[in-house]
């Protein structure tokens, strides 16, 4: 590709922030939340106009476990967005804890309030487009674009939960993508979608969709090659609203967010893919879906992987099989090791698949692991901490560690840990006290055993 050299110019500059966050998923969300509520003047600077990400703008349609099959230990902020969420929608049984619905909509504004409601101002529909560094390591200044031009944003600490590592990626952080290989051999991604006039009693006591049950019609779907776009028969589906049907179905692969291309390219098949399911549920299901059409698609892509930083720890597959537990350990995590097929050429194949699960990794009631602040610092930037998917880990335990309830926590960490670096104006993320920012947490509700 050429280049192409800018010119110089002057863009109005902000520097009235302490903290600045980029992203406005899971993480981003607590990150500014816990940055503001413990003193730090934040900003939240948003791509799209909601906060939220996959759980949202993607239509993700539910909630990953949030407990350890005994207690949640996704506390502090994770469990107030989850619980603050339920209490808004009758049909969930409130003591429902695991794959619980996600409303989108009214999780949008869940979002809006817990940020908000601890003094964090928010930036929608703003892409930060570059990055400018002192050279030794410190992030000074964010470039940003949107409907008022160009501007600059100047802060002390920068919390990066772009899910793709890319404040600490173009200010030099060293870091992997997928498993290194010239295509990254990348987890597909799915696009998410939303199937309304369903009949609820139909869908309820008939044959379970997902691809884990042989009745499922997904594999008569699959047999008539009738549908050429439905490739695999992965099919996660929630009752997200009365008569509405959220879908986390099909695999999309080749698409690697940090390549907008192939974003593009994957948003108008995922669009064309939702309306076959419908059309393959009417067919195979029709007491159920005869009815049904296609209500909303994501406007995000629902992305599984791309970059994982290089930090000060890197969170192995035996560190996940131990259960082991650390000293500067900021959560826990129990969520089994998610990979779907195409990230690892070991677990291409669904059997394959089954085959590695009947192993000792699936974790029993009360089994978790506890996540490094050392995963969430970047190896050689001092003023820039991760998190969300892009933390420091080993492929195969990104499949774990980059669900919902997980990033809650890990980004409330991250924001708690950003304001203690400037209340000790001391700006090296790598020097955080640790055990003082554990009991900061543990104040706040967090579980740490």
């Amino acid at each position: 590709m050429q280049t192409y050299t800018l010119p110089s110019r002057d863009v109005p500059l902000d520097d009235s922030y302490d903290v600045i966050v980029v992203g406005g998923g899971p993480s981003g969300c607590t990150a500014a939340a816990a940055s503001a509520r413990d003193g730090a003047r934040t900003l939240l600077i948003e791509s799209t106009g909601c906060l939220g990400g996959m759980g949202t703008s993607a239509l993700v349609p539910a909630w990953c476990p949030f407990t350890d099959q005994k207690r949640i230990i996704y506390a502090g902020l994770a469990e107030k967005v989850f619980t603050t969420l339920k209490s808004q929608m009758p049909h969930v049984p409130q003591d429902q804890l695991d794959w619980v619905a996600i409303d989108a909509e009214l999780l949008k504004v869940v979002y809006d309030d817990l940020v908000t409601g601890f003094g964090a101002k928010i930036l929608f529909n703003t892409l930060v487009s570059a990055v400018e560094t002192d050279g030794n390591g410190g992030v000074t200044t964010l470039i940003t674009a949107n409907k008022a031009g160009m501007r600059a944003y100047q802060a002390k600490v920068f919390v990066d939960c772009s899910g793709d590592a890319d404040i600490a990626t173009w200010a030099g952080a060293e870091f992997h993508r997928g498993d290194d290989t010239p295509d990254g051999n990348l987890m597909p991604a799915t696009h998410c979608f939303t199937l309304c006039n369903v009949d609820e009693y139909s869908y309820l006591h008939g044959p379970n969709l997902y691809q884990g049950n042989p009745q499922s019609p997904i594999w008569k779907v699959l047999e008539s090659g009738k549908y050429p776009l439905i490739a695999d028969a992965h099919l996660c589906t929630n009752i997200v609203a009365p008569r509405a049907v959220g879908f986390n179905a099909g695999h999309l692969w080749h698409v690697d967010n940090t390549l907008p291309e192939t974003v593009s390219e994957g948003l108008i098949r995922g669009r064309k893919m939702a309306q076959q399911f419908r059309d393959a549920l009417a067919e195979f299901y029709p007491k159920a879906f005869a009815a049904s059409y296609v209500a909303q698609t994501g406007s995000l892509m629902g992305i599984r992987e791309t970059r994982r930083i290089v930090g000060d720890y890197t969170l192995t597959f035996e560190d996940y099989v131990a259960r082991r537990t650390f000293d500067d350990e900021i959560c826990r995590n129990s969520y089994f090791i998610d990979v779907h097929p195409g990230a690892n050429k070991a677990f291409r194949d669904i059997g394959g698949m089954k085959e590695w699960e009947q192993t000792n990794v699936r974790y029993g009631p009360g089994e978790s692991h506890g996540i490094p602040y050392g995963c969430l610092t970047p190896a050689g930037l001092t003023n820039v901490i991760v998190a969300g998917r892009s933390i420091s880990c080993e492929q195969i335990v990104q499949g774990s560690v980059r669900v919902m309830p997980v990033c809650l926590a890990m980004g409330e960490a991250a924001g708690a840990a950003a304001a203690q670096a400037l209340a000790a104006d001391m700006i090296d993320m790598h020097k955080v006290d640790v055990p003082r920012l554990k009991q900061r947490l543990k104040e706040a509700g967090a579980y740490l055993p």
